[in-house]
């Protein structure tokens, strides 16, 4: 297992040639609150590529929101859409921010992963408490106190890790802001890349 600039671990050799090239999605995963769609849009013009936050195109294909897709129609639903969604962004090589319970769903870590490349914005759950500022439109946080809120977030977590631990490239983001993330992502991928990416 190598390790990526940042010193963070990584499973086996990640498409990095492949995503610098501009023939695979950058997909972004992670919590809730870990500054997916902080960061996405930073990264695209960093590496000149459209971005796709997957949770907008589904409302916006909807006609409603996540909260509202969540109570009308169930989680079923809201993963079909979601489904959907994540095909059609990383058709053109986008930087795409998923939803944080995308990448756990079933066969969904190895489709993105035959598709691009996967990078975890791994933050600790005092991190995603102080970013997620209206929690009330998290349907999974929803009606919680802080406390209560704090408990879901490491369950979810402990739910989650392993998928997201799946990941090409993992970055820290407690105590960063977006742009020193998308300095080691790109950096990152530049070093992959010059010693061979996926060969």
């Amino acid at each position: 297992m190598a390790a990526s600039p940042g010193g963070h671990a990584r499973r086996g050799p990640p498409p990095y040639t492949l995503v610098m090239r501009g023939d695979g999605a950058i997909w972004l995963v992670g919590m809730m609150g870990a500054g997916k769609s902080t960061v996405g849009p930073v990264l695209a013009r960093a590496l000149g590529r459209p971005f796709c936050d997957t949770d907008d195109a589904i409302c916006q294909r909807a006609g409603r929101s996540i909260r509202e897709i969540f109570e009308q129609d169930g989680e079923a639903a809201f993963r079909s859409l979601e489904r959907e969604a994540i095909e059609a962004a990383g058709s053109d090589g986008a930087v795409v921010a998923l939803g944080g319970g995308a990448l756990a769903q079933p066969g969904m870590a190895e489709r993105l992963a035959e598709r691009g490349t996967r990078i975890y914005l791994r933050a600790q759950p005092d991190t995603l408490i102080e970013r997620i500022r209206n929690p009330e439109s998290r349907p999974l946080l929803a009606g919680l106190g802080r406390a209560e809120r704090r408990a879901r977030l490491e369950a979810l977590l402990a739910e989650r890790e392993a998928s997201y631990a799946s990941a090409e490239l993992i970055v820290d983001v407690d105590a960063r802001d977006e742009h020193e993330v998308v300095q080691e992502i790109v950096e990152a991928l530049a070093a992959g890349a010059g010693q061979g990416g996926n060969e």
